[in-house]
């Protein structure tokens, strides 16, 4: 995994991994989500791997549109 940049040092997100169809994101609190294209669409994971690459807005975009669309609960 790849740890995130949180340029505004305020995120939940503590790290991520990028597939072709898929993000996997490590939260500070230690629990790892994985988002599908077919949890969360292909748009929503598409928005989220450019906002985890850009190091800003990526647990706030979870908060407010893939929130529970999440394939699986890896940890």
């Amino acid at each position: 995994m790849e740890r995130y940049a949180d340029l505004s040092g305020q995120s939940g997100v503590a790290a991520y991994e990028i597939g072709d169809d898929y993000i996997r994101v490590q939260f500070k609190d230690g629990s790892v989500y994985l988002y599908t294209y077919e949890s969360a669409g292909r748009e929503h994971i598409e928005t989220m791997k450019a906002l985890a690459c850009k190091g800003e807005g990526l647990n706030g975009y979870i908060n407010r549109c893939v929130r529970k669309r999440y394939a699986r609960k890896e940890r």
